[in-house]
């Protein structure tokens, strides 16, 4: 995880001129929820990435309503399609910060990035992951 340019400009308004924040993600927690019986129980799987996802700033606006603590931030994710900006109600950005005020330098200390998908996408997405990583430790085991 890595943080490039100010967090603090970003407003609740996506804005263009906020291109240079990069936001580099190491994980991605994909979400569902399945009705079972009367009640919906919620799923969850964490995808370790070997390269990161880099997020600019261009395409978050920070999250209406109660502000979150102080040096924590929630975001609103869009996505860019062709020229356009779509918000991507299924996606949620969090992290947090801190100041060292003798070295004068802001430090990531914690982002939380996840992506909601309906069940099918879900298991489908859990199966071709798990069928990576199988691959990968066969691969590796073989050296």
């Amino acid at each position: 995880m890595k943080l490039t340019g100010d967090i603090k400009r970003i407003k609740n308004k996506r804005d263009d001129r906020n291109q240079d924040i990069e936001i580099e993600v190491d994980k991605i927690e994909y979400l569902t929820s399945k009705k079972d019986g009367r009640y919906f129980q919620a799923f969850d799987f964490e995808e370790t990435l070997e390269t990161p996802l880099v997020i600019t700033g261009d395409c978050l606006a920070l999250k209406p309503g109660k502000p979150a603590e102080e040096d924590e931030y929630e975001f609103n994710v869009y996505d860019k399609e062709g020229e356009e900006y779509v918000l991507n109600p299924d996606k949620f950005l969090s992290l947090s910060i801190a100041y060292d005020f003798d070295e004068d330098l802001t430090i990531l200390t914690s982002v939380y990035y996840s992506v909601t998908l309906p069940p099918k996408d879900f298991e489908e997405l859990k199966k071709e992951k798990e069928k990576e990583r199988s691959f990968k430790n066969r691969k590796s085991g073989r050296k």
